[in-house]
């Protein structure tokens, strides 16, 4: 099994491309599923989510093709992949594949949009929390469909067609907005999603779906209207960066030190998280070509954040900011209130002598002034990078073991640290 070797103390300076969007690219590839066109998606990150969802749509029936590089193009340049679902030739999910990524109980919503049936295994269990899919089930019902749970099994029937309603959802949920708003782009009439999620990766599905025709309005904001249509064509739409991978490094470079501009990106997709990135200490400001980051000289700040759904602090980047606070020149309070288990890179990061206790959901971090190497191990895909962002400036060496789970959502991390003066490697087994 792969580990990640870091020898801390080398400040960051150089260019870090920021890649497509994992959490934009998963939905946008199921939409495929909504027409018998071709889909064309650009900036399609290599990632091991990426290619677990292409095996789980060619299992429907799915067509895929991956465009070869173009004059000018780098290995940083995202893929160009076209789906073609014009023939679904199974409708049901299976276990083995849906166990293996959450996302891929997303299908549920086209298949049953443009099929009027699915059977979809339900997800099963989460290192960071129990994130169930009623309210998938809930809005899909209220969308005409009848849904039994059987077997482990959501067998979903719509055979007249779903019709629009409005559904309110008692909680933010980014997944279930993306679902109902696939499948409300083929339903009878108007649906009105209330408390709908605002991130921008819901915004960036929204423009992709009305490239295809759909008729969607609101996206961005807590109310999403959408007018169904009897069928969807094809399109060609750009994935938009990842968030979460800017703010990644720009952590990464506010822990240790240097400059760094991050290209193919932009400050108004993380505006709370970078807010809080300047109250630590570091300088951020727009360029042409995305994102340049520096830390200034008065060392690492502590700031205390909650996270909270899109435009607040984003869940996804509460474990790389614990690990900047490991080092802050004081105390901060780190609180989690979207996933119940998110805290479990606390005891790694304690391995390499971090002091954090924790008190319900919010983590006391008092910073200490030294950080030492040791063997740590990944539990889940975002803590499995600030492990890497402490490993960055602890003394000696630090291994990063599962690392698996990096890999289904950071592209090439050790090639764009490398690049900038990390000294950090990939050790397979």
């Amino acid at each position: 099994m792969d580990r990640i070797r870091i020898r801390g103390g080398n400040p960051l300076n150089g260019t870090i491309p920021i890649s497509g969007a994992k959490n934009a690219a998963l939905p946008l590839m199921i939409s495929s599923l909504l027409t018998d066109d071709q889909l064309t998606l650009e900036n399609v990150p290599h990632l091991a989510d990426v290619e677990q969802l292409i095996r789980i749509l060619t299992n429907h029936g799915v067509d895929y093709t991956v465009a070869g590089k173009r004059a000018g193009q780098s290995t940083a340049s995202g893929r160009t992949i076209h789906f073609s679902a014009r023939n679904i030739v199974d409708t049901v999910a299976p276990y083995e594949l849906v166990s293996k990524m959450r996302a891929s109980f997303w299908v549920i919503g086209p298949l049953l949009a443009r099929m009027g049936r699915a059977k979809v295994s339900l997800p099963g269990g989460c290192a960071i929390g129990t994130r169930p899919v009623d309210l998938f089930i809930d809005g899909l019902r209220k969308l005409g469909a009848t849904i039994e749970i059987e077997g482990g099994y959501a067998i979903a029937d719509a055979k007249g067609g779903l019709v629009g309603d409005r559904f309110v959802f008692p909680k933010v949920s980014v997944g279930a907005t993306h679902v109902l708003m696939m499948a409300a782009s083929l339903a009878k009439g108007e649906t009105v999603l209330e408390n709908a999620a605002r991130e921008p990766e819901v915004v960036d599905l929204a423009n992709c779906l009305n490239a295809m025709g759909a008729r969607i309005e609101g996206a961005g904001t807590a109310t999403i209207t959408i007018t169904g249509v009897s069928q969807l064509s094809g399109a060609r739409h750009a994935v938009l960066p990842d968030r979460i991978e800017t703010g990644t490094y720009a952590m990464a470079v506010a822990m240790a030190g240097g400059a760094v501009t991050l290209t193919n990106t932009r400050s108004a997709l993380l505006d709370t998280a970078l807010g809080a990135l300047k109250d630590a200490g570091a300088s951020i400001r727009d360029t042409p070509e995305g994102i340049h980051v520096t830390r200034n000289g008065g060392g690492i700040q502590p700031v205390d954040v909650v996270t909270d759904p899109f435009p607040g602090f984003p869940t996804d980047l509460q474990a790389q900011f614990m690990g900047l606070m490991t080092r802050a020149n004081g105390t901060s309070h780190i609180t989690e209130t979207i996933f119940e288990n998110r805290f479990m890179h606390v005891q790694e990061l304690a391995r390499l002598g971090a002091k954090i206790s924790l008190s319900g959901q919010t983590a006391k971090v008092e910073g200490v002034p030294v950080l030492k190497g040791a063997p740590v191990m990944a539990t889940d895909l975002r803590a499995s990078v600030s492990l890497v962002i402490a490993g960055l400036v602890a003394e000696g060496e630090t291994e990063v073991h599962r690392v698996y789970h990096l890999d289904r959502g950071f592209e090439r991390l050790e090639e764009k640290l490398t690049a900038c003066g990390a000294d950090i490697d990939r050790i397979s087994s």
